[in-house]
């Protein structure tokens, strides 16, 4: 009896776990400008553009981690149509970074890097290898992204500038990755159901009423 009391007491008692999650408001403001669209998006400068950075849109994934996407435009001022470009992260349940992919849409051209995923080389950040797996992603991305800009013959700087605001972007974000406390219940467990009440059998008793005269 003592040992199925301790069984339920487990099942019922509340588990934690560590969910991760994005800090938007964090990631924003650590692009330092100013923000617009009633807070969902930052506008700054770097290296001598201006740029917007659009609230990440993320999403759970099917292993428990997050999907994260984001956008940023280029302001190329009134007289030019602003240039966009995508960011997209998968990011593990346990907070790294495992694979990116952007693209870049300048007026008719799109330019479009491969899917850079991580790999387990030996890291030498033995406290936190995650984060050389990260850097070695933006590294890689940034240099497939660069490599493909240049063969388009781009000359105006916030164009060519491009892949390392991206860079700029993708490292502020895996910065703004948090890990938070997530506590999960599990279902009520089923109340139990009274046994109908049974009365022990008396031998004096008739087991028929005698009949009414």
């Amino acid at each position: 009896m003592k040992l199925r009391a301790c069984l339920t007491s487990l099942l019922l008692a509340a588990t934690t776990t560590m969910a991760v999650e994005i800090d938007a408001e964090t990631f924003l403001k650590s692009l330092d400008g100013a923000k617009v669209l009633k807070g969902r998006a930052m506008e700054y400068e770097l290296s001598g553009a201006s740029y917007r950075t659009y609230q990440p849109e993320v999403s759970p994934s099917p292993d428990g981690g997050l999907f994260a996407s984001i956008r940023i435009d280029h302001m190329r001022g009134f007289l030019a149509s602003d240039d966009h470009a995508s960011l997209e992260i998968t990011i593990s349940p346990d907070g790294a970074i495992v694979a990116a992919q952007s693209s870049i849409a300048l007026q008719g051209i799109t330019i479009s890097s491969d899917l850079i995923k991580g790999t387990a080389a030996a890291s030498t950040n033995v406290a936190a290898p995650y984060v050389d797996r990260a850097v070695k992603i933006g590294t890689d991305l940034v240099a497939d992204l660069s490599s493909k800009l240049l063969r388009e013959k781009i000359v105006e700087p916030g164009r060519v500038s491009f892949p390392a605001v991206i860079r700029h972007n993708y490292n502020l974000l895996f910065q703004a990755v948090k890990k938070a406390e997530a506590t999960v219940r599990p279902a009520d467990a089923p109340k139990p159901v009274a046994a109908p009440e049974v009365k022990p059998f008396q031998p004096n008793q008739p087991l028929v009423p005698p009949p009414k005269k």
